[in-house]
C-alpha cells in the first residue's frame, strides 16, 4: 500500500477510536450525573431542586449524541 494512504489510514483510525473513547466517556458521566440525580430523587429532593444538574446531565447526553452521530456521518 502507499505509505501515504497507509498513514492516512492510521490517522483514521485512530480519530475514530478517540472519538469512540470521548463518546463513551460523555455518556459514563452523564449516567452517573443521572444516577445521582435518582438517588437523590429517591432520598427526598425535589425535581425543581435538581433541575440544574439534570439539565447538565441532558446536556451532555445530548453532547453524546451529536459527537457519535458527527463520527457517524464522516465513516
Amino acid at each position: 500500500m502507499n505509505s501515504s494512504l497507509e498513514s492516512m489510514r492510521v490517522a483514521v483510525e485512530k480519530a475514530e477510536t478517540v472519538e469512540a473513547s470521548a463518546v463513551t466517556l460523555i455518556n459514563g458521566t452523564a449516567a452517573r450525573i443521572q444516577a445521582a440525580v435518582d438517588q437523590a430523587l429517591a432520598n427526598g429532593a425535589t425535581a425543581e431542586e435538581l433541575a440544574p444538574v439534570q439539565a447538565e446531565a441532558d446536556a451532555l447526553s445530548a453532547s453524546a449524541d451529536a459527537l457519535a452521530a458527527a463520527v457517524q456521518a464522516n465513516t
